[in-house]
């Protein structure tokens, strides 16, 4: 699509044409992170739901029904899979309910992927890495499947005791995506045989490499430090904190450990205490 076919509708002045209008934007945007496009058979009963021709049940039937009479041969056309996780997000934020937990977390993964992975919803119960696209190509090592449960449950509560009150958007939104960037880099669930990859990254391999013991909690906030500055970016104790959520004295704690292990380097120039990852 080279031309979004709901940015009309979100100008829309009509409500529920408008709110249709961005939930498709939204559910499409997000398939397109993941390098998928929907095909024109979905844009195009999307158009007749946010018109009011169709409800969105109606949407997934039709969508079933012509995948049913339409059947793909090739195994890397993926547009089956956008089409219907793009149509159940859409039935996902336009539900009223929501419980900011854990299990609604998982449940809302269940619900997108069902039918598709055999492995919607399910908690993996052994360790991987990944070659990540979004980091040009690097491989990351995620967090250990023996504490994916406590560390999801313990990042959710520490979120519920932010306060977003005085933030202006720019703070909120680095603060949701320093949040998400988290969740992500737990990857709490079970994957499919083909994204399970022996490979590590150099940092991957130097974090798991440190001399003295480390939790999956230090490492996951190491990688989503290193995820966040990269090896560009100079960053100092403050830094620390606001990607991990530490406190001061254990950020500088992470930052000796690093130091200890030649994973950062300290650089002059920038500022009191700064440093890159080498």
């Amino acid at each position: 699509m080279e031309q979004d076919p709901f940015k009309e509708y979100i100008k829309e002045t009509e409500p529920e044409k408008r709110d249709k209008g961005y939930a498709w934007h939204t559910a499409i945007g997000l398939q397109a992170v993941d390098g998928l496009r929907p095909s024109k058979y979905l844009i195009d009963t999307a158009i007749k739901n946010i018109e009011g021709d169709i409800s969105i049940d109606e949407a997934g039937e039709l969508l079933n029904s012509y995948y049913e009479e339409n059947p793909k041969s090739d195994a890397t056309d993926r547009a089956e899979e956008a089409d219907k996780v793009s149509l159940r997000i859409v039935k996902i934020v336009s539900e009223k309910a929501f419980s900011f937990t854990p299990n609604e977390y998982i449940s809302i993964h269940r619900k997108l992927f069902t039918g598709i992975y055999s492995h919607a919803g399910r908690i993996r119960d052994y360790n991987i890495t990944k070659k990540e696209w979004v980091l040009n190509g690097a491989t990351v090592m995620y967090g250990s499947a023996s504490e994916l449960r406590a560390t999801l449950e313990y990042d959710f509560s520490e979120e519920k005791k932010f306060s977003y009150k005085n933030l202006n958007m720019d703070q909120i939104i680095h603060h949701l995506a320093v949040f998400v960037s988290r969740l992500w880099q737990i990857h709490i669930f079970a994957e499919g045989k083909a994204d399970i990859g022996e490979e590590k990254a150099d940092i991957a391999i130097k974090i798991a490499n440190i001399d003295e013991a480390i939790n999956s909690k230090t490492r996951s906030n190491i990688l989503a430090l290193y995820q966040y500055c990269g090896k560009e970016t100079f960053f100092g104790r403050t830094v620390v904190e606001s990607v991990t959520g530490l406190k001061s004295t254990r950020a500088s704690e992470v930052l000796q450990l690093l130091l200890r292990n030649n994973i950062i380097e300290k650089v002059q120039g920038h500022g009191k205490g700064k440093y890159r990852f080498l």
